[in-house]
């Protein structure tokens, strides 16, 4: 086999974007733009500006400013810039490219709606207008709980237009999750629609938010786009409908002016205790790291056409949007399941749209490789160029397939990892760059990026914690409303450096690879949840004294949620079915749990804290390693006959119990 899944070929990288930066620095390799880059990130981050020609309302009198230390660095000092005037409105504007297509959508019904520059200029416009008749200004934080249709594009640049912050919503929450994101945002408004689709089905989404609502909270409108004619309950002087939100408006809408550093969105990511955290993005940092994400490491250009396989409560949702229109390209949105009506459905929204870019996860690729290589091979798959990923570790195989059997060899696998917190990544393959299979390449450019022992000492050719050892523009500014929080999360592992949370290894070969989460939050698809999430919907049944999460590893998703929990009254009745279908009726389908088991205890440290390591490790069929910080050590052995128990009910659960094994468990 190979040693490499991609080399390029000397035309490829002559035509790169990336090459044009390198030759502006006078770097030999893309190695040597990477060390450049973080040697002086100040000309770096000037530079991209200048190359991507990123246009500043007011230009900007300084880079940075990190007088306040590295957690608190401001960027592109003193100057100003809207994200929806540099995305959209430079392009409307633009007669040779206000004509060309920006958004395609198409969703599992086959229906296709295109929108140019100018006619997404013009519903933006609309929208922005019917923002600043709610009183919707500077600072007041707007929702968006909508599917991958237009709407959910068209809402999040109207928002960005008048200064507000934009809070998007993973179109798979249910109430309680709904409910905890919103109320923390204070979010005054909310976009959705009634339903989405999903594998064939209208799922419905405005019931949730309306369960949501019903917890109470801050938000005075909901703004519904209505996609048929169905007759439906409304809320009287809270729901309108899109159409009365947004009527045609005479002549463009002028863009709020916002300081480069005034916050754009507000992304929620989960961590392993307490609710999820708001990570907090600014106008000039996220359009300016996500536009060099997408040139120089998606290869893209103007003509060309993204395509993620993702939802907009994502950040890849945001990236690939920002992203991609800052450079003048075009977005294609599909909304549904990519295997439905069966496996060659993605092939051929990828033919039908001539897609640039594939962005998608490795889950979703174990899933129709299981179909074989006919699907892919019955489509014209020419207008590919570059596989993207993220979210979740790679296995060969999976790799592999695509790699050859799909992209034939021709296209590279640009593998990059960052997070919600990051608004990018910190690794990144280049196309200019001979990749080995499910590597990430190195440090993405202008990521000052190392793997750490406990000491805090570099390491190579083993596992280590991933820290970032300088700011970069997109770091978020705070976790919203809770900077003592962000300094724990980030900056407390090792002072003054930033501590993401991912097991991290360089090769031998120089490639960089990721192992999971240290910090041992879930990522079920590439969709991250906390445990201390889950564990409170546990923990809420009076049936239940104590409860734990963990992420297994799964084949397909790269992670499943597996709960334990331990019984208030021991003789008392198994409501392991109850407590499944709570943390799938508060959090979603998505976060499910695949097994549900029922424990007399939980291996605990001396200082009471769970050992939710040595619990995965057990799960996973892995060794423990080392307990001697157990109180209880023998809490272990119980887990690891639980964990045996085949998934489905039992006959005898007594004796079972009584030895610490699961009463039930639904299968996967």
């Amino acid at each position: 086999m190979a040693p490499y899944a991609w080399e390029p070929t000397p035309d490829r990288t002559e035509a790169a974007n990336v090459t044009r930066l390198m030759r502006r620095f006078g770097a030999s390799s893309i190695d040597d733009l990477r060390r450049r880059s973080v040697r002086d990130v100040d000309r770096f981050w000037d530079a991209v500006v200048d190359d991507l020609d990123i246009p500043f309302a007011r230009p900007y009198s300084r880079v940075r400013d990190d007088a306040r230390g590295a957690a608190w660095t401001t960027w592109f000092v003193d100057g100003a810039l809207n994200a929806t005037t540099v995305c959209l409105d430079r392009w409307r504007d633009d007669p040779a490219v206000a004509d060309t297509v920006a958004l395609r959508h198409e969703d599992e019904s086959g229906s296709v709606r295109t929108l140019t520059f100018r006619e997404l200029g013009d519903a933006v416009d609309r929208a922005a207008a019917g923002l600043r008749r709610l009183d919707i200004d500077k600072g007041d934080a707007v929702g968006v709980y909508l599917p991958m249709i237009p709407e959910a594009v068209i809402a999040a640049y109207a928002i960005a237009k008048v200064g507000a912050l934009y809070v998007p919503l993973f179109s798979g929450f249910a109430e309680s999750a709904l409910a905890s994101r919103l109320d923390d945002a204070q979010a005054r408004v909310v976009v959705t629609t009634d339903w989405s689709w999903r594998r064939g089905r209208r799922v419905p989404m405005k019931p949730h938010l309306d369960g949501a609502l019903a917890l109470g909270g801050p938000v005075e409108t909901v703004v519904v786009v209505e996609r048929d004619d169905e007759p439906r309950d409304r809320t009287d002087g809270v729901d309108m409908t899109w159409d009365a939100f947004a009527p045609p408006v005479e002549g463009p809408v002028t863009a709020a002016e916002t300081a480069a550093e005034d916050p754009l969105l507000l992304g929620y990511t989960s961590g392993t205790a307490g609710a999820p955290k708001g990570a907090v993005h600014t106008h000039a940092g996220f359009v300016v790291k996500v536009a060099s994400e997408v040139a120089y490491a998606f290869d893209v250009r103007r003509g060309d056409t993204f395509f993620w396989v993702t939802d907009m409560g994502w950040i890849m949702g945001p990236l690939g949007m920002f992203g991609a229109h800052a450079l003048g390209a075009s977005l294609l949105l599909y909304e549904g399941s990519a295997d439905t009506p069966g496996p060659e459905r993605l092939w051929e929204v990828v033919e039908r749209h001539r897609a640039t870019v594939l962005g998608l996860s490795p889950t979703l690729i174990r899933t129709l490789k299981v179909h074989g290589d006919d699907p892919p091979k019955m489509h014209d798959l020419s207008s590919v160029a570059v596989f993207g990923s993220t979210g979740e570790p790679w296995d060969a195989d999976a790799y592999r397939w695509l790699a050859d059997h799909v992209g034939g060899g021709r296209v590279p696998i640009i593998n990059f990892s960052g997070g919600t917190e990051v608004g990018g990544s910190f690794l990144s393959c280049y196309v200019v760059e001979p990749l080995s299979p499910c590597s990430l390449g190195g440090p993405s450019l202008g990521m000052d990026v190392d793997v750490l022992d406990e000491a805090g000492r570099p390491v190579r050719g083993e596992l280590g914690e991933l820290v970032c050892r300088q700011a970069w523009p997109s770091m978020t500014r705070g976790v919203w409303g809770d900077p003592e929080r962000y300094d724990r999360s980030y900056w407390s592992t090792y002072p003054g450096i930033w501590h993401h949370g991912d097991w991290a290894k360089v090769g031998v070969d120089g490639q960089w690879y990721l192992f999971g989460r240290s910090d041992e939050a879930i990522s079920v698809a590439g969709k991250r949840i906390g445990p201390a999430e889950v564990e409170g919907i546990l923990a809420a049944d009076p049936a239940v004294a104590e409860a734990a999460v963990i992420g297994v590893p799964e084949p397909r998703k790269g992670e499943a949620v597996w709960c334990f929990w331990i019984p208030a009254d021991p003789d008392g009745p198994d409501v392991s079915d109850d407590l499944a279908a709570a943390v799938e009726r508060e959090l979603g389908r998505p976060f499910a749990p695949a097994r549900v088991l029922r424990v007399l205890e939980l291996p605990r440290t001396s200082s009471a804290k769970l050992m939710r390591r040595a619990i995965r490790a057990v799960a996973a069929g892995d060794d423990p390693g080392d307990l001697s910080a157990a109180q209880n050590p023998d809490a272990i052995d119980a887990i690891r006959l639980a964990t045996q128990v085949p998934p489905g009910p039992l006959e005898d659960v007594g004796a079972g119990f009584r030895a610490g094994l699961v009463t039930r468990s639904p299968s996967a």
